[in-house]
């Protein structure tokens, strides 16, 4: 199992070692030494979501106050996703910046995520299946959006699948609806880099 840390701080891509015969596959997807040793802390998992989407299908920005956020340790055992991570922490050094790992069936590589910054993903394939690992519950009061077309954050969501076919983007009503970057950051709604930085190092064994 191989940790890459992504061009945000408190991001990383999981690599598995896959161990494949006639038979098929076997792969250790999670290991919590490991990734305590390369993340400073355990994972404090309190629930596992599970979405299926069609092709095109656009999840996200979606993030969590802080304190008490919501890490998330990605992966997807079926179909193909563009896992985006972005940085909506008010202070960081690459705030608004996004990085993305392509999530999928063969390589089955994961993504972690710690509390403070946002999470999108677009389905490059129908019924796209994809596991979330959550540090916390879902809590409405708490939980927001940034708009996945905001210009100033511009991600580069990809136009065709993986097998080539033109993508029709799909958002959800909550999604267009979501503020821009400024306009989140305006009302307030953006984790503060700081007060990140202090929740989590609360985590350290």
């Amino acid at each position: 199992m191989e940790f890459r840390e992504l061009t945000i701080s408190g991001a990383w891509e999981i690599t598995p070692q896959l161990q494949a015969d006639s038979r098929g596959l076997f792969l250790e997807w999670y290991k919590a030494p490991a990734f305590t040793d390369i993340v400073g802390h355990p994972l404090d998992l309190q629930q596992v979501n599970c979405s299926v989407s069609a092709a095109g299908v656009v999840r996200g920005i979606h993030f969590a106050d802080v304190p008490v956020g919501q890490a998330k340790y990605v992966t997807c055992p079926s179909g193909a996703v563009l896992d985006v991570v972005v940085d909506l922490r008010v202070g960081s050094p690459t705030f608004g910046r996004w990085d993305s790992v392509l999530l999928d069936d063969v390589d089955r590589r994961a993504v972690y995520l710690s509390e403070g910054l946002g999470h999108a993903f677009v389905s490059l394939e129908d019924r796209s299946t994809v596991l979330y690992l959550c540090s916390a519950g879902y809590a409405p009061g708490r939980e927001h959006g940034v708009h996945p077309l905001d210009p100033t954050i511009a991600i580069d969501w990809p136009t065709t699948d993986r097998h080539g076919v033109t993508l029709q983007l799909q958002f959800s009503a909550k999604d267009t609806a979501a503020p821009t970057l400024a306009e989140a950051e305006s009302a307030g709604l953006l984790p503060d880099m700081g007060i990140v930085q202090e929740f989590v190092r609360s985590f350290a064994p």
